[in-house]
């Protein structure tokens, strides 16, 4: 399957841009490539390069690919997800003229190296329900939990994750947690942690927890304020 020329090429320019752009150019490639679900052996297998190349470009060790050598690894990045049917090109060049509505959507950001997940939480007050913790996050979107369900279709619901599913999405207004784990459980991306903003861990649904070890997802609670919450991480320094 081929995308339009012009969607596929602004998304190459972006993954470009900022991978080339980066304090730390292989933690960029990084987040693209597990954002595109492709272990490294697959990629080096299209770049033809061993194994070993994609791991030191990614761990610092080896010198920072110069532009020609990252528009080769974003080109392949984007022939594999094609070759298997262009789900992940689809979903992050629908985000590109996607409008953020400011009713569903209250924060949306993401960062250029990843962060520690329980460092993330710490930040916000957050309280652990199940889960790992020791995962790397790289970025975190607030979300209008009722508005979301009832305004975005499953496609559109894609839009929460911004740039990469390894993300912290902070559902707001929550009563019991049940109602956007479901709604995740029934759409193709999954983020690396969910966060219920507004109850305690002993207010969150017994089905919640269940639903999110099934698909591997951190779950925590936080009773901070909604725009708390918003400031605080604005502010951080990551």
């Amino acid at each position: 399957m081929c995308m339009k020329t012009g969607l596929r090429n602004r998304l190459a320019e972006k993954m470009a841009g900022e991978i080339t752009l980066s304090d730390s150019p292989g933690k960029a490639l990084r987040k693209w490539r597990m954002g595109f679900n492709i272990p490294p052996g697959v990629l080096a297998e299209k770049l033809e390069v061993s194994p070993s190349v994609i791991s030191d470009y990614e761990g610092g060790r080896r010198k920072s690919p110069g532009t020609a050598v990252v528009g080769k690894i974003v080109d392949s990045i984007l022939s594999i997800d094609e070759d298997n049917g262009g789900k992940y090109i689809y979903k992050f060049a629908s985000i590109l003229y996607s409008d953020i509505d400011e009713d569903v959507i209250y924060a949306i950001h993401d960062y250029d190296s990843s962060i520690m997940l329980n460092k993330f939480c710490e930040t916000i007050d957050c309280t652990h329900v199940c889960g790992l913790m020791d995962k790397m996050i790289y970025g975190y979107t607030v979300v209008n939990s009722l508005n979301a369900i009832l305004h975005l279709s499953p496609n559109e619901f894609n839009r929460i994750y911004g740039w990469s599913t390894e993300r912290a999405l902070i559902f707001t207004n929550i009563s019991t947690g049940k109602s956007p784990m479901i709604a995740i459980r029934v759409t193709p991306f999954k983020p690396r942690c969910v966060i219920l903003q507004g109850i305690s861990k002993d207010q969150v649904h017994p089905l919640v927890p269940k639903l999110a070890e099934r698909d591997h997802i951190t779950l925590m609670c936080t009773e901070m304020g909604v725009d708390e919450i918003v400031d605080v991480l604005r502010n951080e320094p990551w």
